[in-house]
């Protein structure tokens, strides 16, 4: 992660509130349930408590600290704590989506993760998507369970409760867990008819180094990563 931290902005502000309303908009939550921050130079910015998204205001997004203070009249979102510790633990965490996508979720009240039953659960950094264990909502017990699941990954789901993930920016937070619901989606599909085929550990450590430029244009590819294709000929 740069350096280089966004202030607390009302531009980032209008972001927040924008990655918000694209949760139901995208399917990926209901009502007020589901929460969204941003890192910034002082600590974070996270939606309030209990406001309905469409209400949601520049004013209302809350300004966290990264010791768990908050400034101003309005509560934080009651899971504030899973996102300061996301931003404590993970350098290049700089925004956190949580929500209770309806295929996600229904996985996590199974206590099942996401095995390697197709190649883009490389969406979030490694070989399956764990489901952490429980514990209740808005505790410190639930975001100490959530750190393991997301080891070496940047989304995992929570027991009983949802799925979070995290990124670069609020538009990759949101697009991993966007891909996430969709796996979880497909993933259930497939147990209806029986036992997916898992890949096995070779072809997925190939998958993760493919990853590396996936998606990516030449010029900003990493070189020492290989190609995530076999390359066409390039004319002219």
């Amino acid at each position: 992660m740069t350096n280089e931290l966004p202030s607390d902005s009302q531009q980032l502000r209008r972001a927040i509130i924008g990655t918000a309303r694209d949760l139901p908009a995208r399917g990926l939550t209901r009502g007020t349930s589901g929460n969204v921050s941003a890192r910034t130079n002082t600590g974070f910015l996270i939606t309030p408590s209990g406001v309905p998204y469409n209400d949601l205001k520049e004013n209302l997004i809350v300004a966290m600290d990264l010791d768990g203070g908050y400034t101003g009249e309005i509560l934080p979102s009651s899971e504030w704590r899973m996102h300061l510790d996301i931003y404590r633990n993970r350098d290049e965490a700089a925004a956190v989506v949580h929500c209770h996508s309806p295929r996600a979720t229904a996985l996590s009240c199974l206590r099942l993760g996401i095995p390697a039953f197709h190649y883009m659960v490389a969406l979030a950094g490694g070989d399956r998507i764990d489901c952490a264990s429980y514990a209740t909502f808005g505790t410190s017990a639930l975001s100490k369970a959530m750190l393991p699941a997301l080891e070496g990954r940047t989304a995992c789901l929570l027991a009983n409760h949802g799925q979070i993930a995290f990124g670069p920016t609020l538009a990759k937070a949101l697009g991993t867990a966007e891909g996430v619901e969709d796996l979880a989606d497909q993933y259930l599909s497939a147990l209806i008819v029986g036992d997916p085929v898992i890949l096995g550990e070779d072809e997925m450590s190939e998958i993760l180094r493919k990853f590396k430029n996936y998606g990516k244009q030449v010029s900003n590819q990493d070189p020492d990563a290989g190609t995530a294709f076999e390359m066409p000929i390039k004319r002219g």
